[in-house]
């Protein structure tokens, strides 16, 4: 699988996530990406009512596709999340022309 950004010409990707209270929030995937190196698969989200607005607010969950079923996990692991980090910036990087 390639890198995904998804841009605003296509429909936006919508997933359901349920908050500690069980009550499911809506979320627009921006990103789909590997890291090179690992069979690890991520996705970078933005809650659904800030997705038109400019917003600091993103999450990040490895992912897992079982059929038409997306599992979540977080991610916990320092040493994971610096890697999960630094790909997401570089490939920002690079969608705005490397400035």
């Amino acid at each position: 699988m390639a890198n995904e950004f998804i841009g605003m010409e296509e429909e936006p990707e919508i997933i359901y996530i349920p908050d500690d209270e069980g009550n499911e929030e809506e979320f627009e995937v921006i990103m789909k990406f590997e890291v090179d190196g690992s069979d690890a698969r991520y996705l970078m989200v933005v809650p659904r009512e800030a997705a038109d607005e400019e917003t600091d607010e993103v999450y990040a969950f490895r992912y897992e596709e079982d059929g038409d079923d997306l599992k979540l996990y977080m991610i916990e692991d320092d040493e994971e999340w610096a890697v999960v980090e630094e790909t997401f910036n570089t490939l920002v990087e690079e969608l705005n022309g490397g400035d």
